[in-house]
């Protein structure tokens, strides 16, 4: 079994109970790494944040402690890119994760395992970062008595364009150990996943993203399928898919304004909506400098020749499919830029007609320098 999953639980009004005094709390307050493989590293503080899912900045207010500015990160549970996987006895084990966004002061990226157990009983291991590292939004396949941790997003200075990080973990004792693979793996994968093979031989890797050292720090759609050898540990790919793929992005490489196009236009075709957000049509007009084009925002994806809008799927967000010539061609909006991708085969012609379509429209829209590369 596999499943990569963000701590969904809301946040529940569990008191700390008497053991967890605000001397406790600020001893307990901040992450800290493991100095063992693993180390037990249970505590009255984080056993109560693991059970009540607070956020980092819910449990400082509690006792009211110092601003994460000032006191750094604290630590929690709740977390996205956390994994969660179920041993056959009701046991939950959960691996590594991150809370809140970079720019955060809360930010963190764990590289723990936390036990829940079915009777109620908590156990945490800790690691040194040299036996395990921060790890986000990986999977985690159950086989036998280890879960396989493969890929990782991780802090920007940790990534290797073309390595793909596996890891065991043993559920006998809890130790982890890396795992050094062969053969043609996906790179650096995160947010993929992962299932095990009916004869349990192998774990096959699908979708996800792919870090490729891309200036400007894009991340690049997974297309293919990779099998990963367990008695082996030697990668293969599946799949080629050669299709044709390219983005178009601000040359000052800075994040773009769909999002907040989208916002502007949902305020501006809501009048009756009183919603107090900062983002609305002035703030996005003095951000590009010239009042919003909403009638070209609306039209990005409908190229000037013939092609069929496709209905957007309700688990997606920033998608946008069309169909030409009954090929697929997709438009992601990945916040820098909108990465578009032709699942199949189109005339050289007409991917030229959607390469300047869509990069005339993103340039004229941000109202700055924009550029278009090849993926």
């Amino acid at each position: 079994m596999s499943h990569e999953a963000d701590s969904e639980d809301e946040p529940q009004q569990i008191p700390p109970g008497p053991a967890v005094t605000p001397e406790l709390f600020f001893k307990w307050r901040s992450p800290r790494l493991g100095s063992a493989n693993p180390e037990v590293m249970n505590n009255p503080v984080w056993e109560w944040l693991i059970k009540s899912q607070l956020s980092a900045y819910q449990a400082n207010e509690h006792f009211g402690g110092e601003d994460a500015l000032i006191a750094g990160p604290g630590w929690c549970c709740s977390r996205f890119g956390q994994s969660s996987s179920k041993l056959s006895d009701g046991t939950i084990v959960l691996i590594g994760g991150e809370h809140e966004d970079y720019y955060d002061a809360d930010f963190y990226i764990y590289n723990d395992v936390i036990v829940r157990h079915p009777g109620g009983d908590i156990d945490i291991f800790g690691y040194p970062r040299d036996i395990f590292p921060p790890t986000d939004f990986h999977s985690a396949t159950l086989v036998g008595e280890r879960i396989i941790i493969v890929g990782n997003l991780g802090y920007p200075e940790q990534r290797k364009s073309g390595c793909t990080q596996v890891y065991a973990l043993d559920l006998r004792n809890f130790s982890i150990f890396q795992v050094q693979t062969s053969g043609t793996s996906p790179g650096w994968i995160h947010g993929h996943e992962a299932g095990l093979s009916e004869d349990a031989g192998s774990i096959v890797i699908q979708r996800g993203l792919l870090e490729r050292g891309n200036p400007g720090g894009s991340l690049v759609e997974n297309l293919d399928d990779w099998r990963l050898d367990l008695a082996k540990w030697k990668w293969e790919r599946v799949t080629e898919r050669r299709w044709i793929r390219w983005e178009v992005r601000r040359k000052d490489h800075k994040r773009n304004h769909l999002w907040e196009f989208s916002q502007a236009l949902w305020d501006k075709q809501h009048p009756e909506f009183k919603t107090g957000r900062k983002i609305g049509l002035a703030s996005l007009q003095e951000t590009l400098g010239v009042e919003p084009n909403f009638e070209l925002f609306e039209r990005l994806y409908r190229p000037g020749l013939p092609h069929e809008a496709i209905p957007e799927l309700e688990d997606e967000h920033r998608v946008e499919r069309i169909r030409v010539g009954g090929t697929v061609v997709r438009y992601v909006d990945s916040g820098y830029g909108i990465q578009c991708t032709v699942e199949g085969e189109l005339p050289e012609s007409t991917v030229k007609i959607l390469k300047q379509d869509v990069l005339d429209k993103f340039s004229i829209l941000e109202n700055g320098p924009c550029e278009l590369v090849e993926l």
